[in-house]
């Protein structure tokens, strides 16, 4: 899915996140490592850390998407599947503790073939 879907006046939306994974916006913000307030107060939406983890969050999930079939599975992967290599931590933990990037350098190098 494109990006737009999670956007909201060119800003990443919680609630809009929230509706495509059939879940709450607070769920959202633990999700990507963010406090409740990063999610309901519109300065907080604003802020370059709110709305880094939230595109981080919505890259590795769309980034794993056509592997999984749905969003929903993705989102489940995301939260749940620990990653070889990453002694047992999830994407989750992984973008929550600022490693995105290592997340998706990890899902090119499976994709690539590399640690199939």
């Amino acid at each position: 899915m494109g990006l737009v879907q999670y956007s909201d006046n060119g800003l990443f939306a919680p609630r809009k996140i929230a509706e495509a994974f059939h879940t709450t916006s607070e769920e959202v913000a633990r999700t990507a490592g963010l406090g409740r307030d990063a999610v309901q107060r519109k300065e907080r939406i604003r802020s370059d850390k709110t709305q880094r983890r939230l595109r981080e969050m919505v890259e590795v999930i769309n980034k794993v998407e056509p592997r999984f079939g749905s969003q929903l599975m993705a989102y489940a992967w995301y939260r749940s599947e620990p990653l070889p290599g990453f002694s047992g931590q999830t994407a989750m933990q992984l973008v929550r503790s600022g490693r995105a990037d290592d997340v998706l350098d990890y899902v090119d190098a499976v994709d690539a073939g590399v640690h199939a």
